[in-house]
This record gives structure tokens, sequence and C-alpha cells, in this order.
């Protein structure tokens, strides 16, 4: 036999040798990848004892999803559909969201917890729903074709898996536009042991930005110009404020899912991050800050002492994002900034507090040769202060006008000595009755 052909079946012979072994691997892993996939399925527990009672996430302005118990189950039932939604008290929008919410419900699981979601498709088109963060069977993934078919119009579609994690994390369609349309919303996991430090309130924010034309109510989702800037899906001054017991610990967490990064500010207080989408950060990489970068696709979460009272705002620091948009006020009518009088700014101002309606307070002070300087005006006519028309229990003792300033990714933080925290919380109280037994009556 000559050299050329001996190596020829040395190397063959290798060769298969190597693909034996190759396979033997290949087997190997994709058993254990089953052998994983039934522990996650199964919802077996790697530790022993009892769960830790945890402090709810609130989400100011959306509701949490119910869930039922199926034996050890917790089934949660999500319905995607258009929604119309008012992001400010003279503009509503036509979104897409979940049950009747944009964005939609907060569902809150804890670490350990076998998760089924019964989901609807409402919309008119397929969609698919994708768990952002999650550690789950790819068959649970939501990427239409590759680990799912689309679920077609007015078809249903069960998620089933087991919750191995603790975190911030979210849900969304797995289609770009789908997204602009609005459709995400928190799934919040809850460790099995407590976090130390422990928080006396956990609150989420969602950032979302909207392009909605002049005299227009459907989303642009293909702009790349964005004029709407909601948390929770209001823009300020209608979202709702966030309470804190002075000497309290608070863990805000903030999700973002759309085209821009967000510099998030909190005023006059120090805070740490503490996590990210991918779950708890060490203690060891603690270190203080007070505004925060929250990316396309990311959660933060950040905590702090609330040792200061006082109303303290948060809010997005890109100034264009400190905005509501100020080009279709009026619908069909435009104001402009850069070339208004005073006469004729207030006008346009009054008009659109009799539609509302709201008392249209005069905007703060400007010189009397003010039109003759360059550049004039800029924020000078920008104020549109409507207390009564966002009124709710937490807002009450707030000073008059504080809604002037407040527009685009804006809240606040209120921290507040006992007597007036326990006075607004009684107010959200008796409210909350009001609305039951008007509810009662209606039915």
């Amino acid at each position: 036999m000559s050299g050329s052909r001996r190596k020829f079946f040395q190397d063959a012979t290798i060769f298969g040798a190597g693909l034996l072994g190759l396979s033997e691997s290949l087997r190997a892993g994709q058993q254990e990848r089953v052998t994983g996939s039934h522990h996650l399925r199964s919802g077996m527990r790697t530790e022993s004892g009892p769960k830790n009672v945890y402090v709810p996430m609130v989400t100011p302005d959306v509701a949490d999803l119910p869930h039922e118990m199926d034996g050890g189950v917790k089934v949660f039932r999500l319905a995607t559909e258009p929604v119309k939604k008012k992001i400010a008290p003279f503009k509503t929008i036509d979104a897409w969201g979940y049950n009747g919410s944009c964005p939609g419900p907060t569902i809150q699981v804890q670490q350990g917890d076998r998760v089924r979601v019964i989901f609807e498709n409402r919309l008119p088109e397929s969609t698919t729903m994708h768990w952002h963060g999650l550690e789950i069977p790819i068959e649970q993934d939501g990427v239409p074709y590759i680990s799912q078919k689309p679920i077609a119009p007015g078809e249903k579609y069960v998620y089933e898996f087991t919750v191995h994690q603790e975190g911030t994390f979210f849900y969304h369609a797995h289609s770009a536009m789908q997204e602009m349309m609005g459709q995400l919303g928190f799934f919040v996991a809850h460790p099995e042991k407590d976090y130390k430090p422990h928080v006396d309130h956990d609150y989420g924010l969602i950032l979302q930005e909207w392009a909605v034309l002049p005299s227009n109510t459907v989303p642009n989702t293909a702009s790349m110009e964005y004029n709407w800037l909601t948390f929770n899906g209001v823009s300020a001054p209608m979202t709702t404020p966030l309470l804190a017991r002075l000497g309290s610990r608070v863990r805000l967490r903030i999700v973002n899912l759309g085209m821009d990064h967000h510099p998030i500010h909190l005023h006059g207080n120090q805070f740490v991050l503490t996590g990210t989408e991918g779950g708890r950060a060490p203690e060891s990489t603690w270190y203080p800050m007070n505004t925060v970068l929250v990316g396309v696709a990311q959660a933060r979460v950040v905590e702090f002492e609330a040792k200061y009272p006082g109303a303290w705002m948060i809010h997005c620091h890109l100034p264009h994002h400190m905005m509501n948009s100020m080009m279709d006020l009026l619908r069909d009518r435009q104001i402009q900034t850069a070339d208004q009088t005073e006469t004729k700014a207030m006008n346009q101002m009054m008009s659109l507090a009799k539609s509302v309606p709201f008392e249209h307070v005069h905007p703060s002070p400007v010189a009397a040769n003010a039109e003759s300087v360059p550049g004039f005006p800029q924020d000078a006519f920008m104020e549109m202060g409507m207390d009564e028309v966002v009124e709710k229990p937490e807002t009450y003792g707030l000073p008059k006008n504080w809604s002037a300033g407040m527009m685009g990714m804006m809240t606040m933080m209120r921290v507040l000595p006992d007597k007036e925290y326990d006075a607004i919380l009684e107010r959200k109280k008796a409210a909350g009755a009001s609305a039951l037994e008007k509810h009662a009556h209606e039915s």
C-alpha cells in the first residue's frame, strides 16, 4: 500500500473516531439540555423552605395582571388588542396594548414559580410574545418562525415555564413596529429570599416614546423623530407622583423599550444601581449617583434612602424629552414658540384651557423689552398649569400651579413625614371606596 493511501485510511479512521466522539458529545449535550428543560418544566426547587413574603412593586397608572391557581401553577390571561390611550388631558392616541392597557398590565411572580400565560391575539395581524431577559425553553421564547409559528388574529397560544431567576424583566411583541405601537409590560420576578437591605417601597416606570403627527391619533412607527414621551403610558403632568414615607428605603425599577436611551435623574438624592435586566448586582459594584442611563432594551434598578422631605423630580434629562409636543395642542392650529407674542400665546393657551377644560394661569413674568431680545421666546409660554384636571390623592398638598412645568418624561417622588403620608393614604382609600361604589351603581 502506498504511503498516500495508508495516510488516507489513517486520516479516515481518525476522522471517523472524531465524528463518533462528536456524536457522543452532541448526544450528551442534547441529553443535558433535555434534563435541564425537564428541570425547568417540572418546577423543581433547588432550595427548601417557605418563600419570603415580598413587597409588591407598584406601577403608577398601570394595573397588575391578576392570576388564578391551577394546582401549583400561576395562570395569567393576557390579550393583545387596540387601545385608546389618553396620554395627556388634551391628547388621546390609538395604541396597541394588552388587556385594555398600554403599557400592558404588570405581571408579578416569585423566583421558583411555575407560570402559565394564556395569550390571545385580538389584533388584525399576527404577533408573538417574547419574555425579555428570562431564561426559558426555546419553545417559549416567542420569536416567530424560529421558536414558534406566528399567532394569527383570533388565535390563542399558551406559554408555560418555571421562573428560576429573580429580577426586573419585561414582556413585549417580537415585532419592531408593534413594540413602537406600545406592546410591552413589566414582568417582575421577586427573589425567593428577600434582598438586603430591605426596601419599604418598590416602584416601576416604563419609558416609551411616540411619533404622533398633528391632527393624528395613530403613532407613526416608521418615524425616527418622537414628539410625545411617557412614563407608564402618560405624559406629565398626568403622571401619578410616587410616595415614600420619610426615613424609608425606596426601590425604583426603570424599563426602556424605544428608540432612544434615557438619562433618568432624581433630584435632591443620591442612589445606587442595584440591578439590571440580568438581575441583582453584587453590592461591591454599587456606587453613588443621581442620574442613570437606561439604554434601549435595558432595565435599571436603583435604591435610595428617603432622608429628605419634599417633592423631588424624576425625569429624563434629554431636553426635548422634558416637553410635550407643542405642534398639535389645538388640533388644526399649531403653536410655534419661536414667533409668539405674549398676547398671541395667551389667546392660544386660553383656547386650549377652555377645550379641556382647565383654568389657565398666566405664565411666569417676562421683561418689558422681551420681544426685542434675539432668541425670545424659549420657555416663556410653554407653561401649562392644569392642576385641577390632573388632581388625584397623590397630588394633594402640592403648591398651586405645580403642574405648569411638568411635561414629557417627568414625575416626582414625594417624601413625606408620617402625618402627611398617612393623610394621602386615607385619601387614596376613600377614592378607592368611592370608585367601587360608583362601579357597583353603574353595574
